[in-house]
């Protein structure tokens, strides 16, 4: 059906069909979370890997199957480099615990003289009901444990889904271009060309423009913090720059996290306001300067569309869903603009201000699609 001939439909009509087609989609795709997940991550990283892989095949001769393992670990020893030095790190941390005691015991005291004094509550009553908290949270304690083992377990068999999902990608991401191409008719052929070449070039430099910010902010928060003397400067900035790939959510939760460490390491409370006052300002360079000129030039994606994506991620997969949210929604604006039908959606999804310049944007004919 044309655009024109769509148009002749009644409105009341298309908006039942786009309604129940939105509801089946997000039923789909909340009960097979634990399948699309793992699938959706590994297709990224498949695309990030495809040139190393080719490279291997084509310059160093490896076999197919070679050349695809051999990117995925060198994929997996990097990630496993990131965590073993946050996690040194974190283990440092563990060091001030009894400062942390400390620090902690004489903030709570302050707490209890200001709510005495405020809402004249004695110190009897407030020990009370934080005895009474804390019995109800240890009587829960057995199952928060339970719970935690289950999630660290369902996280590990995660990655490893996504590793052996993204080799398999690699190896057989021929026979998958002929399955994308034989599915639709011989005239859109082309069309279905050009969106494979383009959600690959796209997904391919946002990642990588991904990666460079993600190394700017943290570079920029620990030499900052260095500078002016915060204990654990390299930790607190790695924490950012990691939580920084969420967009808008992720820089607030690494100033928390901030805060906190800093308020339980610190010795005066000016170091505090300076590592509030330090992420706001990063925070501001980055979302106005680093992420348009970096990041933004590969996904041309509205702010408000972006911070709708990271909300309903987050609410049908959780975390995963997260950081999945601008990948996905890019890949759709690509779908939506080359679809005559679906034009119209791919507008609202994307910049007015660069709209002509997206629109424009080739990647080059060498990358090819899923060589």
């Amino acid at each position: 059906m044309s655009l024109q001939e769509l148009k002749t439909v009644p409105f009341y009509i298309r908006l039942a069909a786009i309604l129940f087609s939105l509801i089946a989609i997000c039923y789909i795709v909340i009960i097979a979370k634990d399948i699309l997940s793992p699938l959706i991550f590994s297709c990224l990283l498949s695309i990030l890997l495809l040139p190393l892989a080719s490279y291997l095949e084509a310059r160093v001769k490896l076999p197919r199957s070679a050349a695809s393992m051999l990117s995925v670990l060198l994929l997996l020893s990097s990630i496993a480099l990131i965590i073993y030095t946050v996690g040194s790190q974190i283990s440092d941390l563990a060091n001030d615990w009894p400062q942390f005691q400390i620090q902690l015991a004489r903030s709570i005291n302050s707490l209890q003289d200001w709510i005495a004094g405020t809402f004249h509550v004695n110190a009897d009553k407030q020990l009370n009901y934080l005895h009474s908290a804390t019995n109800k949270i240890m009587a829960s304690g057995t199952a928060v444990v339970t719970a935690t083992l289950l999630s660290l377990s369902s996280l590990l068999l995660f990655f490893v889904f996504v590793f052996i999902y993204t080799f398999f990608f690699l190896l057989y991401r021929r026979l998958i271009m002929k399955f994308l191409v034989s599915v639709f008719l011989d005239q859109n052929k082309s069309v279905v060309h050009d969106i494979i070449e383009q959600v690959q070039y796209i997904i391919r430099k946002y990642i990588i423009g991904l990666f460079i910010e993600m190394v700017i902010v943290a570079a920029a928060v620990s030499i900052i913090f260095w500078i002016f003397g915060i204990k654990y400067a390299f930790l607190l900035g790695l924490i950012t720059g990691l939580f920084n790939i969420i967009p808008y959510i992720g820089i607030f939760t690494a100033l928390l996290i901030s805060t906190l460490i800093t308020f339980a390491t610190a010795t005066v409370v000016s170091k505090v306001i300076l590592v509030i006052v330090t992420l706001v300002v990063i925070h501001l360079i980055d979302s106005n300067i680093l992420l348009p000129m970096i990041v933004g030039s590969k996904v041309r994606i509205n702010a408000l569309i972006t911070v709708l994506g990271v909300i309903i991620g987050e609410m049908i997969w959780g975390i995963p869903g997260m950081f999945l949210s601008i990948p996905v929604i890019a890949v759709l604006k690509i779908i939506f603009d080359r679809v005559e039908s679906l034009k119209p959606w791919g507008i609202i999804l994307g910049d007015e201000e660069k709209e002509q310049n997206d629109l424009a944007l080739k990647p080059p004919k060498k990358e090819g699609a899923l060589n």
